[in-house]
């Protein structure tokens, strides 16, 4: 209890280093149990986004499950009735396991197709061939509009059955309501009579309750299901051949931890209906999804944990360097009690304690902590850009706690370092420290600074070479893991950095002591002095900002740069903001039935040529007059063109465009061009024959400007052109190698590959139509800001425009903000930015405050002397200038440096093949003016701290301390 009671008095007395300390704790725990929580909700709505993209982009709705079951092997009609009733209860039962809530439950009970002949020749043709099947759905009559007649009774009328129909049955079938069938088969003991009563159609086309394909209109008879499973399925008088069972759930409310459940369900219902039936099969469209997903989640708790790798470096700096102020200001404390016998294991025993305290508050704090930052992370929309977007499902579980108890251990053990080391010194040993504060660190006494760099080099030269692979051989990188040490290396490359621009920084602080030695006054000799003799003292807090700041402008600059690529590929790969086809008509022949083309007649020695379809061309400008549209222009795209020069002709992409119209239109990131694409256009405008040719034609036929080329495609004649210009990017076209198979000559006989580069010819399209042929093109529309694809879409409704297809660039700029990655990136990003900065201002005003109240009696006696306060506050100054102005200088530096060295690699996650325009390293001068404008509000602060210290020491003051 007087060790706990010592360790309370202790705390209080260095209250404001302990506070510090505390907080550090806690953001560390907060972070740490962010993670799991963080990567819980994102996983969470990765889910549920990739069921809904599922859900648009086949048109099925996942959380529906199918099965059927095919009835004929049964040996007995008993038999039928038992495995029906004992599959119904067991399905029912098992849907129950998925663990959402039932939208629908549906069985559908089919027989085989029968031949039918009228009860009424005279009614009914008899020698038309009419065959159906007796069908019953449960729930039947919720789902159905009734279009004519009445509803079916649900008992036999006089023996015959009243059934409904879809009208598609009646044309088929050709009969009328009321006209009856009789179902005559040697399989059926007695005569079946049915009869049409009422016409049906869907009650909602979007009815899940349809959804399970069983609705052939044609030929099915349905009868009310109650009399089916009574008099069929129970009854026997017919055989029943099929079974359905169609269940929707919601599957909005499927969670990570109802995965398992959910596919132990599956795979127990297929294994019943496999074991049981001879023939049967189930679906389930977010099985599939489950597969890719898996794969997904361990890629992403990768991506989260080497995102955070720099703030957790930072922050573990932030505590030890805290620790070590503390374990400072009590090493004349220490050394006295191990001079006076007590033990280094009592002395830890103490700091231990302490450490623990501090970290069960942090524990109770951090994770609750952790909760609202992850609600950061899920606002994040862009790198310091938040949005109300849909709140992600965010809670503590166990694993947050787990993480929170092993971020407490190691933040304590972290900070007990400085007291390992500091209970090694005795008295004697600790006063001659002091006095030989101009000693190298441990550090650079073992080169840590040159091993790291070293080390870091040589991993970014590792990755530049993989990364030039995959780009010259056209590879495919989608398939990599995403490798920590993308993320790793750079928070290596900072600390070596930092750590050698430290080794040679007191060299600098001589040259400039040196360089003025007969002029500097003496407040400035006096800091140079004390800044000379003290480099290690200051290395802490300089090392601190150093990683501070270059870890924020790395972050500012990794995030930007992949959310900047991200949307230039979207945007270039695309050309404007909307890129459709609209319907041309044309006279070909309609798709023929048989399996292949016709041939000509055995003996005939002609070949048939295929007659070349004519277009007509739909009218353009009700495009361009489309609310919304800033400007529009017709792009014809011919990948199977050809052009020759001299005797080579080669294979290449063919674009024809209006010039005016297609640079007002498409989207082209500046620079990548040797001239602005605005100048290639007027170039082409001059001659209605000149065309551009990329840069591969040019190396492979070694045409150049001025040629004469032909142009063309298969069924057209060509037509001459002049060169005016060679390209290395256009809207839209991928200059990227392609590997295409090729066999290879050797006698090894092993198809080997080769690179492809692809070609690219752009002309006049008016000219190409008048001289070649009129066929589709592309309609790219540039939008107003302002404009909503929704509001453009309802305008295409309106003006009853036909829409073949439809590119929409700024929802897939929507989609790919909404993906997990990206929401990992911009928001682990944003918030190691935003806790660089908080701690990097919290260590910073701590360390010169506490550095000022160790140095009272130095500036007492100074004023006692006669030197000014004015002079006294510019002795501060030079020394933060010194101290902390070049640590900032360093850092900024050395964020700069790494972001343009690594960076880059970062297109290693993605596919460097289909990386177009080229990676960019992009640098927005917004973060880093925030980023000056917080380190100049620091200096200030601590400046206006420092003074109002100062200002409260008197002469009487100053002559009682040096009495004490």
């Amino acid at each position: 209890m007087a060790l706990f009671l010592m360790i309370l008095r202790k705390m209080v007395k260095n209250r404001w280093l302990e506070l510090s300390l505390l907080l550090g704790l806690i953001v560390s725990v907060a972070l740490a149990s962010s993670m799991p929580i963080y990567t819980h909700a994102i996983l969470q709505r990765m889910l549920i986004k990739d069921l809904e993209v599922q859900q648009i982009d086949k048109q099925q709705y996942p959380g529906q499950y199918f099965a059927n079951a095919y009835l004929g092997g049964v040996e007995t009609k008993q038999g039928v009735e038992q495995r029906l009733a004992e599959a119904d209860a067991f399905l029912d039962e098992q849907s129950k396991r998925f663990g959402l809530p039932i939208l629908l439950a549906k069985i559908t009970r089919s027989t085989m197709n029968f031949e039918m002949t009228p009860s009424d020749p005279s009614k009914v043709d008899p020698k038309e061939k009419r065959s159906a099947e007796l069908t019953a759905m449960s729930d039947l009559e919720q789902h159905i509009r009734l279009v004519d007649g009445k509803l079916p009774a649900t008992e036999p009328m006089n023996g015959i059955y009243e059934a409904l129909v879809f009208p598609e049955l009646l044309t088929h079938l050709k009969l009328v309501l009321g006209n009856e069938l009789t179902i005559i088969d040697k399989n059926v003991s007695e005569p079946i009579r049915i009869k049409p009563v009422g016409v049906i159609d869907l009650k909602d086309y979007n009815d899940l309750y349809w959804g399970d394909g069983t609705n052939d209109s044609r030929s099915k008879f349905l009868i009310p299901f109650s009399l089916f499973e009574k008099d069929f399925t129970k009854g026997n008088k017919v055989e029943v051949m099929f079974s359905f069972w169609n269940y929707a759930m919601d599957y909005h409310q499927l969670k990570l931890e109802g995965l398992q459940d959910y596919t132990d369900a599956y795979d127990r219902m297929e294994s019943y209906l496999s074991n049981h039936f001879m023939n049967s099969a189930v679906k389930n469209t977010a099985v599939s999804v489950f597969k890719t997903y898996y794969d997904k989640e361990k890629k992403l708790r990768i991506m989260l944990w080497s995102l955070n790798v720099p703030i957790v470096l930072l922050l573990a700096f932030y505590l030890f360097m805290v620790a070590n102020l503390i374990t400072e200001r009590q090493k004349t404390e220490i050394a006295v009690l191990r001079s006076r016998g007590a033990s280094r294991l009592q002395i830890i025993t103490g700091y231990v304690l302490e450490g623990i305290l501090l970290g069960f508050i942090a524990f109770l704090i951090g994770p609750f902590l952790g909760l609202q930052l992850t609600q950061i992370l899920g606002a994040s929309n862009g790198f310091l850009e938040f949005v109300q977007r849909s709140a992600m499902e965010v809670k503590l579980n166990q694993e947050a706690y787990q993480y929170a108890l092993a971020a407490v251990a190691a933040s304590v053990c972290m900070t007990l370092l400085p007291v390992v080391l500091a209970t090694r010194v005795s008295i004697v040993g600790h006063k001659q420290t002091m006095a030989r504060q101009h000693k190298l660190s441990f550090a650079h006494q073992i080169f840590l600074d040159v091993i790291l760099l070293a080390v870091s080099i040589y991993l970014l030269q590792t990755f530049h070479r993989r990364m030039k692979d995959l780009v010259a051989l056209g590879l495919d990188s989608m398939d990599m893991k995403v490798d920590p040490l993308l993320f790793l290396v750079p928070a290596l490359f900072v600390l070596s950095m930092g750590l050698l621009l430290l080794r040679v920084y007191p060299w600098v602080i001589r040259l400039i002591y040196e360089l003025g030695r007969k002029w500097w006054p003496p407040y400035l000799y006096s800091t140079l002095l004390q800044v000379g003799r003290s480099t290690t003292q200051y290395q802490f807090i300089m090392l601190f900002l150093i990683m501070t700041i270059a870890t924020g402008l790395f972050s500012a600059s990794a995030a930007r740069t992949l959310n900047k690529n991200i949307e230039d590929k979207i945007r270039y790969k695309n050309g404007a903001d909307i890129v459709l086809q609209t319907q041309w008509e044309n006279d070909a022949p309609p798709p023929s039935m048989g399996s292949g083309p016709p041939s000509a007649a055995p003996g005939d020695s002609q070949v048939v040529i295929p007659k070349r379809i004519q277009y007509t061309e739909p009218p353009f400008l009700p495009f361009a007059q489309l609310p919304g549209v800033e400007s529009a222009a017709r792009v014809f795209h011919k990948k199977d063109a050809y052009v020759t020069i001299g005797k080579e002709t080669k294979k290449a992409e063919l674009m024809g465009i209006d010039t005016d119209e297609f640079g007002r239109t498409a989207w082209m990131r500046d620079l990548l061009l040797d001239h602005h694409i605005n100048e290639y256009l007027n170039l082409l405008s001059t001659d209605a024959r000149a065309v551009l040719i990329s840069s591969s034609i040019a190396e492979e036929t070694g045409a150049m400007v001025g040629d004469v080329v032909r142009i063309g495609w298969n069924e057209v004649e060509g037509a001459t052109c002049i060169v005016y210009g060679i390209i290395d990017y256009w809207p839209s076209w991928n200059p990227n190698p392609v590997l295409t198979p090729s066999t290879s000559t050797s006698t090894s006989s092993t198809k080997q590959s080769k690179v492809d580069l692809p070609k690219l010819i752009v002309g006049h399209l008016s000219y190409m139509q008048n001289n070649m042929a009129v066929e589709p093109y592309d309609v790219w529309l540039k939008l107003t800001p302002d404009t909503t694809s929704q509001a453009l879409y309802e305008a295409m409704d309106q003006k009853r425009l036909s829409i073949v297809s439809l590119t929409d660039t700024r929802q897939l700029l929507v989609r790919s903000k909404n993906d997990p990655f990206q929401l990992a990136i911009n928001g682990v990003m944003t918030l190691g930015f935003l806790i660089a900065i908080g701690i990097s201002f919290i260590g910073f005003i701590l360390y010169w405050v506490l550095s000022l109240s160790g140095r009272i009696l130095q500036f007492g006696v100074l004023r006692a002397m006669g030197v000014s306060f004015a002079q006294i506050v510019g002795m501060l100054t030079a020394e933060q200038l010194l101290t902390s102005g070049a640590a900032v200088l360093i850092g900024i530096v050395t964020g700069n440096t790494a972001s343009k060295l690594f960076v880059p690699l970062f297109q290693l996650s993605f596919d460097p093949s289909s990386q177009v325009p080229p990676f960019q390293v992009s640098f927005n001068p917004q973060d880093q003016l925030n980023l000056y404008m917080i380190v100049a509000l620091m200096i200030g602060i601590g400046l206006i701290l420092l003074g109002t210290m100062l200002s409260r020491i008197n002469i009487h003051q100053a002559v009682k301390l040096g009495e004490d």
